[in-house]
């Protein structure tokens, strides 16, 4: 008899499991084996990425509690407790954030000439040179905002830099009056992070201020005739998320673009103050805020560390960063090649950042230009503002092609970018479909019709990741290139499903959310189970950035409990926990954070020797499962297939470097080889892959470092 797979303690909480990716983010700026500026990147990361936790989750969180809700997850843990436990671990991971910047980044920094200084210390020339800059650049952007009973506490924007000062005005010797205060915003035009003039010369340090300090150090001269008595930096986090009832909404794209005007100005769920800001101050400012000591982040040292990525563009300091890595042409698509002619006989895999995007792009501006290609249709899900695939859509259209674009103008942060190229694409005559009303437009494919010699034909391209040319070099993401007449066919009526009346037809090879993808991943994975009973070999392997879904979970538990191995490699959120006895002891869980972000979704079942693979847009989670359209689409092609059962697993699988492995009391262990076993370092396999295969280096490629590594293959193809 099963034991109860439903039970609270076989859950980890979704922002727990969140919170410990982001230490594992953190871990490797904490890495001493890791470039110097790489480890300032991952503060960098680090710290962006609590912003969004703040902006959506504990925003989320916090609305919950006060309307009172007492739901409660899988978990069991209601909203009240989850923020108590949310407060615990952020504070404990800002202190090591922090002590990691004072005694480690800073010294080696210094070390290596790059210095830090504040604008106080300054003397002579440099001195003068900040108060010039703070007169010139600054000042004149600045104002001042009183608050007393005719002027209201200002709305201060989201994750804006702000200055509370207090004052008194200089014939109040006797200190008789209240005191005044006022906001002074650090003006976003202008840089954070500000370089002081330096004498040329090889082997010159690099001195830098920030911003926000120098307007401390100046904002005096904003209030004459007025004593400061204290002036304190101060950064706000609001409620980042956009509330859109689509189905209310008679013009999507109007109602977005009213909604991101006030994400500036949502609820307040965070204030960060520097470690010498009196508590007088910071009770002012919680009680403006409406906020608690919970909310109350201090911080020894910047007031946020995100603008440090400043840092790496300075190619001054290239000894400090990963060294170049330059992706390499697919083999089956090398440059020049007549993609028509290579998919007409055979399907053809990219693996990103290490074989190029531009081999994407190359293919949508060829059927651009092609005189043979009547169609394309493309779903945009996030694209870069000066995207070359828009311009490339933009072509086709002036060409006279029928180009279709569905437009998901609800991407979280990405929503501006798209409204304005989907406006783009409208005026010069895409046919622009903004999704299906109540869902997200997730799944990323592009269909080409092309009217060959023969007859008119349809190609298709399916893949894990977005058509944003930048992130496609930081992103890890799979993409499958055919003109399968099956796979093709229901890739069309996908696209006629999407834009048009007609009902979802259900597909013999394409698994679709919301309609039936959950569905029938979890008939995969009961048919591994009952392989394992019949006494069968059974065997599950699946990559995803995030595992929610409590019903997945509890068949994946159900198929641990049969003998099925299984191993998940998650980057992210796992809200299964494994190696509990008698319930998930077979499930083996680790997660890779390295060079590279990984976010390929990747679904391998055993099928008693007649595989299933599947990559797809999708992770496990009831947002992708229930309320986007997501796809999964089979690896059938045998050579294909090899490629991901003997070599890009196995790679994951063996990762001794990179891959931090799941306990069951929800942490992480970083693993390390064992006697004999080589330093495997899955992304690095991967670029060692692709400088083999790289005849002469291009002039631009993405950064690198460390060495080459083997790998023993843990599935067979």
């Amino acid at each position: 008899m099963l034991p109860n797979l439903s039970a609270p303690e076989n859950f980890i909480n979704r922002e727990l499991s969140w919170l410990e990716f982001n230490r594992r983010v953190l871990e490797e700026a904490r890495d001493a084996t890791q470039p110097l500026l790489e480890r300032v990147k991952f503060q960098s990361i680090f710290a962006s990425n609590l912003d969004e936790f703040f902006e959506i989750r504990v925003a989320g969180i916090k609305q919950q509690i006060d309307s009172g809700s007492t739901d409660t997850g899988p978990d069991d843990l209601s909203p009240a407790e989850v923020f108590q436990a949310i407060t615990r671990l952020v504070h404990e991971l800002i202190a090591t954030q922090y002590e990691l910047w004072n005694r480690q980044i800073v010294p080696l920094l210094e070390h290596s000439g790059i210095r830090f200084h504040k604008v106080r210390n300054l003397t002579g020339e440099r001195a003068q040179w900040a108060h010039d800059y703070f007169r010139n650049e600054v000042f004149p952007v600045l104002t001042p905002l009183a608050v007393d009973a005719s002027h209201p506490f200002p709305q201060v924007l989201n994750k804006s830099h702000n200055l509370l000062v207090r004052a008194r005005r200089v014939d109040d010797t006797e200190g008789e009056s209240e005191a005044l205060y006022a906001i002074v915003q650090v003006p976003r035009v202008a840089p954070r992070l500000i370089t002081l003039p330096r004498d040329k010369g090889d082997g010159q340090p690099w001195d830098y201020i920030f911003l926000s300090d120098l307007v401390k150090e100046h904002v005096g001269e904003l209030f004459p005739g007025m004593i400061l008595e204290g002036v304190h930096a101060f950064r706000i986090t609001r409620n980042g998320d956009l509330y859109i009832d689509d189905e209310e909404a008679e013009n999507l794209l109007r109602t977005i673009e009213q909604e991101l005007r006030r994400r500036n100005k949502g609820n307040a769920v965070r204030i960060e103050v520097n470690a010498d800001c009196p508590r007088d101050f910071q009770l002012f400012l919680l009680d403006r805020f409406n906020l608690t000591d919970a909310d109350l982040y201090v911080l020894d040292g910047p007031i946020s560390m995100t603008h440090l990525m400043r840092l790496l563009d300075n190619e001054s300091f290239a000894k400090l960063k990963d060294r170049p890595f330059f992706p390499a042409h697919d083999p089956a698509l090398p440059s020049g090649c007549d993609v028509w002619e290579r998919l007409r006989h055979e399907d053809i895999l990219l693996h990103h950042p290490y074989e190029p995007f531009e081999d994407i792009v190359s293919f949508i501006e060829e059927a651009a230009s092609d005189p043979k290609v009547l169609a394309i249709k493309m779903t945009l899900y996030r694209t870069s503002g000066d995207s070359p695939i828009v311009a490339a859509l933009e072509e086709a259209a002036a060409n006279g092609k029928q180009v279709t674009a569905i437009v998901e103008l609800k991407a979280r942060f990405d929503e501006a970018n798209n409204i304005q190229w989907a406006r783009k694409l409208e005026e010069a005559g895409v046919h622009v479909v903004y999704g299906v009303v109540g869902l997200k437009t997730h799944c990323k494919m592009i269909l080409i019709v092309r009217r060959d010699d023969d007859r008119i034909r349809q190609y298709a391209h399916l893949s894990t990741g977005n058509y944003h040319p930048r992130t496609a070099r930081i992103y890890t993401d799979l993409g499958l290139l055919t003109s399968d007449t099956e796979l093709t066919l229901e890739v069309a009526t996908l696209f006629n499903t999407l834009t048009g009346l007609a009902e979802y037809p259900g597909f013999k090879k394409l698994l679709v959310s919301p309609f039936d993808l959950a569905l029938r991943f979890k008939h995969l994975i009961e048919r591994e189970r009952d392989h394992a009973l019949a006494g069968k070999p059974a065997r599950i392997i699946a990559k995803l950035n995030s595992l929610v879904d409590e019903t997945l979970i509890a068949s994946l538990y159900e198929a641990s409990c049969a003998g099925v191995k299984i191993d998940l490699i998650i980057r992210g959120i796992c809200c299964l926990r494994p190696g509990i006895p008698g319930v998930s002891e077979n499930i083996r869980v680790i997660s890779i954070v390295g060079r590279f972000l990984e976010h390929s979704r990747i679904f391998y079942f055993a099928n008693n020797g007649h595989p299933s693979v599947y990559l797809g847009s999708a992770d496990w989670m009831p947002r992708n499962l229930y309320r986007r359209i997501e796809i999964a689409f089979p690896i059938e092609h045998p050579t294909l297939r090899k490629d991901i059962l003997g070599d890009i697993l196995p790679a994951y699988l063996n990762d001794r470097v990179k891959a931090r492995e799941l306990q069951p009391d929800g942490s992480y262990i970083r693993l390390k080889p064992g006697p004999g076993e080589e330093h495997s370092q899955a992304q690095l396999h991967f670029r060692e892959e692709a400088r083999r295969r790289n005849a002469a280096a291009p002039v631009q490629g993405i950064a690198e470092h460390t060495h080459p590594t083997k790998l023993v293959p843990m599935v067979k193809p």
